[in-house]
């Protein structure tokens, strides 16, 4: 079995949505014994955002159950759309491995670019046909190693109101997806225990074998 980590590294000096303060680190000692103060936001490094997050009196991430953040997952390679749209058309060619799926995880390479301007530009994006199309499968998420399910200047965000309401997940900032089997593997993105959650960072893994 090989566990595959998917999830960014959390530091005060990661990407951020714009106008999203970066989280701050304060190095303690207490009695004697070394403790960290973070100060960040729920949307902050790879992490999750709950139907509540877009929907209003939607489910937030502490009311859905445990089995939401596991699953069957495939990747998807959308490299060469960057600057361009992932359309209906290019999701059918993956139609009968997306019936059998749990998570869609989008390997477009824009983890690259993490920690510099050129992250938060032209990463492809799904068009408002392909999202509505992928809502009538049985998805727990949608996986992407970009900042966000829409364009960072599209601040009425199509894209996540529809997928989530359908109460599909949404999981942003991910990174290592080249490492990836092409074949099915086990999915987990669990979301950490916070009260009324509208987001939370995660720990993505990937299982094979």
């Amino acid at each position: 079995m090989t566990i595959i980590d998917l999830s960014h590294i959390i530091n005060p000096d990661i990407s951020v949505f714009p106008g999203t303060e970066k989280p701050v680190f304060e190095r303690k000692e207490i009695e004697g014994y070394p403790e960290v103060k973070i100060t960040m936001y729920t949307h902050t490094a790879t992490h999750m955002d709950a139907p509540i997050h877009i929907i209003k009196n939607a489910r937030t991430l502490d009311e859905l159950p445990m089995d939401r953040f596991m699953g069957k997952g495939m990747v998807i390679n959308c490299k060469h759309l960057g600057g361009n749209q992932i359309t209906l058309d290019f999701l059918k060619r993956f139609e009968d491995r997306i019936k059998n799926a749990e998570f869609i995880l989008f390997n477009s390479g824009w983890s690259a670019k993490w920690k510099t301007d050129a992250y938060f530009e032209d990463f492809p994006t799904l068009t408002a046909e392909a999202a509505i199309w992928l809502t009538q499968f049985k998805l727990k998420g949608i996986g992407l190693d970009s900042i966000s399910l829409d364009p960072v200047a599209d601040m009425s965000l199509p894209n996540h109101k529809i997928v989530l309401a359908k109460e599909i997940l949404i999981i942003e900032n991910m990174t290592n997806m080249d490492s990836l089997p092409n074949d099915e593997f086990m999915f987990q993105c669990f979301p950490l225990k916070i009260e009324k959650a509208d987001g939370s960072p995660i720990r993505a893994v990937a299982i094979v074998g």
